[in-house]
């Protein structure tokens, strides 16, 4: 009997997944490991598998469209298989119009679908040079482009929206009447012509992660009142504690990862920090599990190091590299993105002096770090060179008041400026 193959769950807020891969067509023998499609969601590119054996019958949307989560991606049976009645069930009772995409039926097997209310069916129209879809010739008509001037990128040439969408038209250069005689040179005159530069624009499709990243930061940033407290840490000590470390650690600890420790270790001590607004209440995490903002090509992620204040410095060095490394090539999984209790966003190795960050939700506060700079101060009537780096807490004032976090920042200088404490 042939099987549906849904849209998953792939992460917390995921409403829909973007199809950025088929790696399998309809016709094709598909095993229950196969990898069918990688999906884009809101926080990075997943895999997916059908989980059972059969021939690939129907794809639900072409590469780059939407379908949401639990909506039909595939359907997967026997090689002919009638799947109407599923698609019926899944559009209240009535299959839709399809077409036969199932490469290896025979003429009696009729009713396979195609992909359903995609734009790149061919307009109906009695101009067969231009193939274009509906919806590409009605947005060339309302931004007043010739439809003639586009390359399609559609099957066969066929002009679709994304085609639309992304045309820049060529400027032509006036051509001079033949006919017009040059004006007379004058002596010791140069004439300049005037600059005539083109206006233009790209507008670039928003991709499922930069709509959640707006969608949620928006929230934080207008909903919870947000507040920076600043300290400056002197770094002398950490960077000679790191040197010693890493000659005896099996792997190497960054600075990074010392915040992170660091960070962990002083929520212990002050566990209002370590805190969530959940509207008529105030959840206080018993757990630490400690985010690390990486960018990526589509925007952030937030690879979690769970427990890290249960962990010492070289195994925090080993799982944050491992989730940096899976998130920036999209092999990260949901539950290594997902559960954060405090984030830290470091810019530092941008050589960015100071920031602030906004609340990564749903966490009560988030640590922006800068760089460390060589900087003279002034020590007992002296002065001296020491290595400063900046930190800045966002705190969410529902939460987290400014004495509260003012002492979480005492507690994590002291930490950084004396690593041993932190080993101890």
């Amino acid at each position: 009997m042939a099987e549906a193959i849904r849209m998953p769950l792939l992460s917390d807020t995921m409403k829909e997944g973007i199809i950025a891969e088929w790696h399998k067509k309809v016709g094709d023998t598909v095993k229950s490991d196969d990898i069918i499609a990688e999906v884009e969601t809101d926080k990075a590119t997943m895999e997916v598998m059908p989980y059972v054996d059969g021939t690939l019958l129907y794809i639900g949307v072409e590469k780059g469209k939407g379908v949401p989560v639990n909506g039909i991606m595939a359907i997967i049976g026997k090689p002919g298989e009638d799947f109407q009645a599923i698609l019926a069930q899944e559009n209240g009772g009535s299959a839709p119009a399809v077409a036969a995409t199932d490469a290896n039926a025979s003429t009696t097997a009729t009713a396979t679908a195609a992909p359903v209310a995609t734009e790149e069916v061919p307009a109906t129209t009695g101009d067969e040079r231009v193939k274009a879809s509906p919806l590409a010739k009605k947005l060339a008509e309302e931004r007043g482009v010739d439809i003639q001037a586009i390359k399609g990128s559609g099957d066969n040439g066929r002009i679709i929206k994304r085609d639309v969408d992304g045309f820049v038209p060529v400027a032509t250069a006036p051509v001079a009447a033949a006919t017009q005689a040059p004006a007379p040179a004058k002596a010791a005159t140069a004439i300049v012509p005037a600059h005539t530069g083109e206006e233009g624009h790209t507008d670039i499709p928003l991709t499922q992660m930069r709509k959640v990243i707006a969608q949620r930061l928006s929230e934080s940033k207008f909903s919870a009142p947000h507040f920076y407290l600043s300290m400056t840490v002197t770094m002398d000590n950490a960077m000679e504690a790191r040197k010693a470390i890493n000659k005896v650690s099996p792997e190497k600890v960054s600075f990074n990862d010392m915040v992170i420790k660091a960070c962990a270790m002083a929520l212990r001590k002050h566990p209002a920090v370590n805190s969530s607004w959940m509207g008529d209440f105030i959840r206080q995490n018993h757990h630490i599990h400690i985010g690390t903002a990486v960018a990526v090509d589509e925007g952030l992620i937030v690879p979690v190091v769970k427990f890290a204040d249960q962990k010492g410095l070289a195994q925090i060095a080993v799982e944050a590299g491992t989730l940096i490394d899976k998130a920036r090539n999209k092999k990260i999984q949901p539950h290594e993105f997902t559960g954060n209790t405090f984030t830290i966003s470091n810019l530092g190795m941008m050589d960015i002096d100071e920031f602030t960050a906004i609340i990564n939700p749903p966490d009560a506060c988030i640590l922006a770090v800068g760089k460390i700079t060589a900087t003279p101060v002034v020590e007992n009537g002296q002065i001296v060179v020491r290595n400063l780096m900046k930190l800045t807490l966002s705190c969410d004032h529902r939460v987290v008041d400014g004495a509260v976090g003012s002492r979480f920042l005492q507690t994590l200088k002291t930490y950084m400026e004396n690593p041993v404490t932190m080993l101890v």
